[in-house]
């Protein structure tokens, strides 16, 4: 049988690695399915196109490698574009293929007809249609060589006639189509970083997703220099909560501790890290960066020193030029703040401070503690990204993935479905607010249809949390009728689906509800009813905000009373 334009394709992602394809058949991509039946990649059926962007983008998150959705013509590729942007800012290698009609029909007003390329242009990297046999070789290499180089999404457009046709021509050079090699910082950078190092008394290492792999360098570093390692929200899994180097997080998912480290100490060096909110770094002060982006140097704080490389490389030369330091009174101040503040944490986290109310800082710990200690823990955005970012314990062999960058509700479980897929012995739990379940609740059924055991426990408050208090923040009273909904039964609504359903409502029902959850063969849902008006730890607050959140009750009792 003579192999067709989809043929061609489907052995290029075989030999590149490629597992799945996450997405749903439409007519357009009937011609791509029959080559897929014919291979060994497992074609994951979705229930909506962003599920499979998302499943792909979670993928891509946890390896590095290259992931794959596909979307049939018009809608189906449209909805693709939202999940895609999980990949595109996060900086994950994604292949997206959308089906097309025949090229003939093209700028006839033909139905669902589109744009493709001009629509994925924001979130591409490389966007290009395969407009003959003759071409495709070359753009589909195109493609997947685009979305390694870059780290984040290529994306080809299939018209119909086109992938059933006949290949032309062999496709060449698969050795080049992989992950791009780390880097070192060069020599005279190296030495300009120790100069600043050695001439500091008080250093802080912060640590952000580049930084995976560099575990050891960071503590032998941390070691020398008598330095706090502190960590953004993507770098949190890299060690073990209760690593004595591994002071806690910055910013609202952080703590006080690492906030007054970063103000008082002489130098931060930032390691792998984009860290956005310039309100927790230093204003004034020496930084240095060192960071693989170029253009991610400086913008975030003023910088005295940017260095292009990758983490472990860069520090593993630097160990060996820096002087070790003697004096620890640095040091000890940021661990004895740090542990009044996890003393706090645990406090909250313990179920029996209320005898019939679930607090959210109790779910989040109670899953943590129970978890594998390989887990792999998906967040969504919201509120819950607090509770869950704040009390989870990491064991320092667990990822913990979300959506950190593109900041998007509704993302957890069509990421884990993609990090499940991959291993479905591995335990990956979704930890999602309820807005954001509600949103994609569909994908629950991806989960039940294919297998894929995904543990997902809802912070069922009824509500969008985060908008209230962001409202609260600048002095308004949160809008009611926009931010809070009924639920369905979310545990009648797992075993509807052929999942298993849990439900708790007071704290002496959590352990037992996620407990069996996590034992039970196939995935399942917990429904944690917590309270609703939690407020999250604040490690910073200036008197601006203090006066918003003030001014913000009042009107909101003023509104109480009136019915207004």
């Amino acid at each position: 049988m003579a192999q067709t334009v989809a043929d061609v394709l489907v052995g290029v992602l075989e030999q590149v690695g490629v597992k799945h394809i996450f997405g749903l058949i439409g007519d357009s991509l009937n011609p791509l399915a029959d080559a897929i039946r014919r291979s060994h990649i497992e074609w994951i059926g979705v229930r909506h196109e962003e599920g499979g962007a998302l499943a792909a983008a979670g993928q891509a998150k946890l390896t590095g490698q290259l992931a794959v959705c596909a979307g049939t013509t018009g809608p189906g590729s449209t909805h693709l574009v939202a999940g895609l942007y999980e990949a595109s800012r996060d900086h994950a290698p994604v292949l997206a293929l959308s089906g097309d009609m025949p090229s003939k029909q093209r700028g006839t007003d033909f139905i669902q007809a589109t744009e493709p390329d001009l629509l994925f242009r924001d979130v591409a990297l490389y966007t290009e249609t395969v407009s003959s046999a003759a071409q495709a070789p070359a753009v589909i290499h195109q493609a997947i060589a685009a979305a390694y180089a870059g780290r984040g999404v290529a994306h080809l457009t299939l018209p119909q006639d086109v992938i059933s046709a006949k290949a032309e021509g062999s496709f060449s050079s698969i050795a080049t189509l992989k992950t791009p090699p780390e880097r070192a910082a060069n020599d005279a950078d190296i030495a300009e970083i120790a100069s600043l190092v050695d001439r500091a008394d008080s250093v802080v290492i912060m640590c952000g997703a580049g930084c995976h792999g560099a575990s050891e360098e960071l503590r032998a570093l941390s070691d020398r220099l008598k330095a706090p390692l502190i960590h953004s929200v993507k770098g949190k899994d890299i060690m073990p909560y209760d690593d004595p180097r591994w002071m806690g997080g910055i910013g609202m998912i952080g703590t006080k501790a690492v906030y007054n480290a970063v103000m008082r100490c002489d130098l931060l060096l930032m390691v792998g890290t984009d860290y956005p909110y310039s309100e927790f770094l230093p204003s004034k002060g020496a930084v240095v960066q060192i960071d693989e982006r170029p253009q991610a140097l400086g913008r975030r704080a003023p910088t005295e020193l940017g260095v292009v490389g990758s983490a472990q490389p860069t520090l593993k030369l630097l160990l060996d030029r820096v002087a070790p330091k003697s004096d620890a009174s640095f040091w000890d101040q940021v661990t004895k703040e740090r542990r009044t503040w996890d003393e706090m944490l645990d406090k909250q986290a313990d179920p029996a401070r209320s005898v019939d109310r679930i607090h959210p800082q109790a779910v989040a710990r109670a899953v943590s503690d129970l978890a594998e200690p390989d887990a792999v823990f998906t967040l969504d955005t919201g509120l819950n990204t607090l509770w869950s970012a704040n009390w989870i314990r990491q064991s320092g062999s667990q990822r913990i993935i979300g959506s950190f960058n593109n900041a998007a509700v509704g993302t957890a479980l069509g990421q884990a479905n993609g990090i499940q897929a991959l291993d479905r012995s591995r335990q990956v739990i979704a930890l999602c607010g309820d807005g954001g379940f509600n949103m994609l609740m569909c994908e629950f059924m991806t989960a039940v249809h294919h297998k894929l055991p995904v543990k997902v426990v809802i912070y069922n408050n009824s509500a969008f949390g985060l908008i209230t208090l962001e409202a609260e923040s600048v002095g308004l009273p949160p809008f009611r009728e926009g931010i809070e909904f009924p639920n369905p039964d979310f545990a009648a609504l797992a075993r509807a689906c052929g999942g298993h359903g849990f439900t708790a409502r007071k704290p002496g029902e959590l352990k037992a509800a996620i407990s069996e959850a996590l034992a039970v063969d196939g995935p399942a849902i917990v429904d944690a009813v917590i309270v609703s008006n939690e407020m999250p730890n604040l490690p910073h607050l200036d008197l601006d905000k203090i006066g918003h959140f003030a001014l913000a009750k009042v009107r909101e009792a003023v509104l109480a009373v009136t019915g207004a």
